[in-house]
């Protein structure tokens, strides 16, 4: 069995769908049966850590399910670009596809906030108050859709119900086969 990464750690929805589509497949290649699918899915259903994950895998080749993202049968080592990181060896959390301009505008505008509210509140100097605001109107008209999380839970959401969907029809598929 491959070792698990943290197998402390608590799992996520994510990598509970990884693991019922592994599983999906090995009952789609015959390694498991209908009812040991359904049991073996309650239990990663209800898996609180990785390491329960990782035991309903225990007896099964790969497919395993991925562990934040990547598998944990093919994770490569993680590579830290010098640049990012820090003399105490801290890896700068940088969003992926963001530029330096919008690292720099999301860093700066919670400041410019602060700013502005304690000015107001100490030099009653309102119009200062407008400042944030309209850097805020600026960089959501530039950036759009970055800082709008509804396009992925919807995504997300969709992509749970195909996965949802797809292991329907492969136990009703099984179960077609198995009466035939």
């Amino acid at each position: 069995m491959t070792e698990v990464p943290s197998p402390q750690l608590r799992v996520s929805d994510q990598e509970r769908e990884s693991a019922l589509t592994a599983l999906g497949e090995h009952m789609s290649a015959g390694r498991i049966d209908i009812e040991e699918y359904g049991e073996r899915s309650a239990r990663i259903t209800a898996a609180k850590t990785r390491g329960e994950l990782a035991e309903m895998f225990a007896d099964l080749p790969a497919p395993h399910p991925a562990y934040g993202g990547v598998p944990a049968a093919v994770a490569p080592p993680a590579a830290v670009p010098e640049a990012a990181a820090s003399p105490s060896g801290e890896v700068a959390a940088a969003r992926p596809g963001w530029s330096a301009a919008q690292r720099l505008a999301a860093g700066l505008l919670p400041l410019f906030w602060i700013a502005a509210i304690a000015l107001t509140a100490t030099h009653g100097l309102w119009i200062l108050f407008a400042a944030p605001i309209v850097l805020t109107i600026i960089g959501r008209s530039l950036w759009g859709d970055h800082f709008d999380n509804r396009n992925h839970h919807d995504r997300h959401r969709e992509h749970r119900l195909d996965h949802r969907d797809r292991r329907r029809e492969m136990r009703d598929d099984y179960r077609r086969r198995r009466l035939d």
